[in-house]
């Protein structure tokens, strides 16, 4: 997670990915399929700049 300009918390791909990674039995995916997961979820997630999402509001 970081913080936009704005101060809202805003999370990317590259955290997402290696968070999976950093698990104790580690999820390893690809960019195209996070981001295919991340977009399905809208519109609960917002793109708020390219492979930059945030909760809706």
């Amino acid at each position: 997670m970081d913080f936009a300009a704005d101060g809202s918390e805003v999370f990317d791909l590259w955290r997402l990915r290696w968070y999976g990674l950093s698990l104790p039995e580690p999820l390893d995916v690809t960019d195209q399929d996070l981001r295919s997961v991340v977009r399905s979820l809208q519109p609960l997630l917002t793109e708020v700049r390219p492979g930059w999402f945030s909760v809706a509001n």
